[in-house]
């Protein structure tokens, strides 16, 4: 099972840096919401790099990278920093760390700019935050190996893909203030930019 993590904390930041740097940086700017008005305040999610559909900020495109790292909670901060501390090391082990660090980036962005396409069609107004977008993409990566190199597997990891793509979309379509258009397109952003990583930048 590549998912069990046996490292300690000193082995996690050598093997894995690029998901450490991640990780801090969404605790960080978590405590950065936290002293400056509040993670539930829409006016300084605004402020740090929320998406919205309300004119003219929906049009700085600085926002689909920065609201990456915005949360509205603590348990919005801890569930998507558990996926990523658990599920994205082996990504990172298997493509290298800027090769993972580009598939990390640009699954979020893909996903941010479906849903702000999405949510400008909408009339009522918006407010999008949150790293699953990318971590979405991390899944993505991981399907394409599932279904395409099915020898860097084992058969109970690609089990646990299967499983957390399943509750994943019974968690995306059932529970309210979803983002489901970011994850969607994280998820085929992450997909198909590892087929194209694994492809263009190949790892000495």
């Amino acid at each position: 099972m590549i998912f069990l993590r046996y490292e300690n904390w000193k082995g996690y930041l050598r093997y894995y840096p690029i998901t450490s740097i991640l990780l801090a940086a969404n605790i960080m700017m978590y405590v950065v919401l936290l002293i400056d008005g509040g993670p539930n305040n829409a006016l300084t999610l605004m402020k740090y790099g929320a998406l919205t559909n309300i004119p003219p900020w929906n049009e700085e495109t600085w926002r689909l990278f920065a609201s990456m790292f915005l949360h509205s909670g603590f348990s919005h901060l801890l569930f998507n920093c558990f996926a990523l501390l658990v599920f994205a090391p082996p990504l990172e082990r298997l493509l290298g760390f800027w090769r993972y660090a580009i598939l990390y980036i640009g699954s979020g962005l893909v996903g941010n700019i479906i849903s702000q396409a999405y949510y400008n069609n909408l009339t009522n107004p918006t407010l999008s935050i949150g790293a699953s977008g990318a971590i979405y993409g991390v899944y993505g990566a991981f399907l394409y190996i599932v279904l395409f190199q099915r020898n860097l597997m084992d058969d109970a990891s690609r089990k646990t893909i299967y499983t957390i793509l399943g509750f994943g979309i019974i968690f995306s379509l059932g529970v309210a203030n979803i983002n489901m258009a970011a994850h969607l397109g994280g998820l085929i952003g992450g997909f198909f930019l590892y087929g194209l990583i694994i492809r263009l930048l190949k790892r000495r």
